[in-house]
């Protein structure tokens, strides 16, 4: 019998071998199709134990079923469910319209999976040894499920359309010939992207992705020595939460959850870049316990981020950046020991509205932070500190960022300009501890006080005069616009005229620094 003779009635081709003709038998019931033998070394698909004829199908005849099959027994719904059965040839979909429910378990291809612009309801590969699947602008109304399977030379998902979710979890993917294991650009997905403990070798890639809940790498390995970077995921979209943390091998784990006693917990871990630039998430990025292994010329790179909360508690890079450049966060969540060094660390024009730290995080630490991202000065990553730290009520540590701001600005300043920096740290530290310049004010004045009651002092003029008083005459130069009935009644020459210029001068600048510390206090009261 010639193909497509009979199919209406459901009858056998002639020349089907007798596991397919078991296959077509199955996807008339709707039942599954196991050819496994039982033997768990012979059955795994990854392992080396050939599969006889006795369990391999033609992918021909596997197209033949999904795109044009019989029609389903009376009472069923046909569906292909295979497991254990091996697939010659190249499975060819492209294009194609699939109806019936597909799902293969334990399955081993032969040759690759092509899916370009084929329409599925939902698709399940689960466990299988696949050497490549070439899925570009597939489009599916449920889900698709890649669980567990093993491909040699690399997905292709761009401008895929997953209806659901995209499950991918433990899946062990290696590079193509242009370097990525995964190349998903694109690629819009309506719910979850699980990829939870993915062994990725190679870059994987998610240029302008979508994702309409969340997208998880929950203890995923992504490895890629190859090229620069190893997640590549610049524009993405999650209108959830962003998982790069761990998970437990075994055992399902919520983020920040403890763990069920005896579950071996596995952690993110990148070997390679990581861009992540211009990418919008609606919750959270979350980079609790991830481990990231960069080369000097590596980077994690959250350019232009945008976030609500931005949990950076990894380990810390020992070589490599972090950029934060242009990035704006709600609530920054963050531990002391999860930043780089001095000159691994950029945060210009970053933005956060609250600091939310775990663990002691004291404030000698947050100033060698943002020191660390300022290898030039830069007043702006201090003055966002202050703004914040005054916005939570801080205003005594807003204050010693500011001051240590001018400290660091005094260091870039020429040898005249920082001499009176020094000057004006050591006396008012800058304006912002105005009670060491009332202090100050009040030595002057005792010093004055005593200096000018050995001073000679004729009138002016010879009518009506106050008395002399040394104490208030020295605290009417030291108060500027307040005047005390002293100053302009007494002559004084030589030295003592200088000296009460002097106080003048100094009466007018720690008077002012005062006043700018009360209206600081009275402000924030």
């Amino acid at each position: 019998m010639t193909e497509g003779a009979g199919i209406r009635d459901g009858d056998l081709p002639d020349d089907l071998t007798a596991a397919e003709a078991g296959m077509w038998q199955a996807f008339r019931n709707g039942t599954v199709y196991d050819l496994s033998s039982g033997d768990t070394v012979v059955d795994d698909p990854h392992g080396g134990h050939p599969w006889g004829p006795e369990r391999t199908v033609r992918a021909r005849i596997v197209c033949w079923l999904l795109l044009d099959g019989p029609p389903a027994l009376a009472g069923r719904v046909s569906s292909l469910k295979l497991t254990g059965v091996q697939i010659s040839g190249t499975l060819d979909l492209a294009g194609g319209t699939v109806v019936p429910y597909l799902e293969m378990k334990g399955c081993r291809f032969e040759r690759e999976i092509l899916l370009p612009e084929a329409r599925f309801t939902t698709a399940r590969f689960v466990d299988c040894s696949v050497p490549r699947l070439e899925a570009a602008r597939v489009h599916t109304e449920g889900d698709l499920h890649l669980p567990r399977c093993r491909f040699h030379n690399g997905v292709r998902l761009t401008d895929a359309h997953i209806g659901t979710d995209l499950l991918m979890n433990q899946a062990i993917v290696y590079r193509d010939r242009s370097g990525r294991s995964i190349a998903a650009d694109g690629m819009t997905v309506g719910q979850d992207l699980q990829a939870e403990l993915l062994e990725s070798h190679g870059e994987l890639s998610l240029r302008s992705a979508t994702i309409g809940v969340s997208l998880s790498l929950r203890g995923a390995r992504l490895t890629n020595p190859y090229t620069r970077l190893a997640l590549n995921a610049p524009q993405l979209t999650v209108e959830r939460t962003l998982y790069l943390t761990p998970a437990g091998v075994g055992a399902s784990m919520l983020s920040g959850a403890t763990p069920a006693r005896g579950t071996r917990i596995q952690r993110f871990e990148c070997q390679g870049g990581v861009r992540l630039d211009d990418g919008r998430f609606g919750d959270a990025v979350d980079l609790e316990r991830a481990r990231f292994v960069f080369t000097e010329e590596q980077e994690l790179s959250l350019r232009r981020v945008q976030a609500p909360e931005l949990r950076f508690l990894g380990e810390k890079p020992q070589r490599g950046k972090v950029v934060l450049s242009g990035a704006r966060v709600g609530n920054l969540v963050d531990r002391a020991s999860a930043w780089p060094g001095p000159g691994n660390l950029h945060m210009g024009g970053f933005v956060y509205e609250n600091l939310v730290p775990h663990g002691p995080f004291p404030l000698a630490e947050r100033l060698e932070w943002v020191a660390a991202a300022t290898a030039e000065y830069n007043p702006e990553p201090y003055e966002r500190l202050a703004a914040v730290l005054r916005a939570g009520g801080e205003d005594e540590d807003a204050r010693e960022v500011l001051l240590a701001k001018q400290r660091r600005r005094r260091e870039s300043l020429p040898l005249a300009a920082k001499l009176w920096g020094y000057v004006q740290d050591w006396t008012v530290a800058y304006g912002y501890r105005p009670g060491r310049a009332a202090v100050w004010m009040a030595v002057l004045w005792a010093a004055g006080s005593v200096a000018f009651a050995h001073a000679s002092h004729p009138p002016l003029k010879g009518g009506d005069h106050p008395a002399w008083n040394p104490a208030l005459f020295a605290l009417d130069l030291l108060l500027p616009v307040i005047d005390l009935g002293q100053v302009g009644f007494w002559q004084l020459r030589g030295g003592w005229q200088w000296l009460a210029a002097a106080m003048v001068l100094l009466g007018w600048i720690l008077a002012t620094t005062v006043a700018a510390g009360a209206t600081r206090l009275l402000r924030r009261n």
